[in-house]
């Protein structure tokens, strides 16, 4: 009988508003990542994404907590806001050590990492528009393997970049830095294999 009761449908347009400031964020970060030195606007650009991201997670979480019937699991859907949530905010942390460690030159490496996290967090977008029409794993098969093979790729890069960091040729001082900027942005590409670890179980779960 219950499975007869409307469902909020506004957790979709939530879930996909959260997505969709993740890949702004992600973009906004490759052009930083282009644009470097000059990297104030989009470290602005990405704190915008950030805030709006964290209003919508406000958003969603209240809903939560007075809505009756939820299109799936209460912890599934507390677990996704988070995780997308997480995305964004570890764009923004990332982006705002830039200034804070006076970077003076950016990473070829880095610079591919972001085209990665774009690749991703795009095909998180991609999964979660999926999530209101279907609870097929088949029709989210193709999204969850292509964000699982993003994840390797940022992977490869990250080990191959931090093993030219400690060759021994790098300076301490510069060593510390990128091996930090490198670790936060290969958190946002794992932050999106995150989510799609959850989408793939709430599939399994409900279809």
């Amino acid at each position: 009988m219950f499975n007869l009761l409307p469902r909020d449908t506004v957790f979709y347009d939530l879930f996909e508003g959260m997505a969709g400031h993740a890949v702004q964020a992600s973009r906004n970060v490759q052009q930083l990542a282009q644009n470097f030195p000059d990297v104030a606007a989009s470290i602005q650009r990405i704190r915008e994404e950030e805030h709006a991201a964290d209003q919508l997670a406000h958003q969603a979480l209240e809903r939560l907590d007075r809505t009756f019937i939820t299109p799936f699991d209460r912890e599934d859907i507390h677990t996704l806001i988070g995780e997308l949530d997480d995305i964004t905010d570890g764009v923004d942390a990332l982006a705002k050590r830039f200034p804070l460690f006076h970077v003076k030159r950016m990473e070829e490496d880095f610079v591919k990492q972001t085209g990665v996290l774009i690749r991703a967090a795009t095909t998180v977008q991609d999964a979660v528009s999926r999530l209101r029409k279907s609870r097929k794993l088949s029709d989210l098969s193709d999204a969850l393997i292509e964000i699982h093979h993003q994840e390797s790729l940022g992977d490869d890069i990250h080990h191959a970049a931090l093993s030219r960091l400690f060759e021994g040729n790098v300076e301490p001082l510069e060593v510390l830095k990128w091996k930090e900027l490198y670790d936060l942005i290969e958190d946002a590409i794992d932050g999106c294999e995150d989510v799609g670890n959850t989408l793939e179980r709430i599939v399994l779960k409900n279809g």
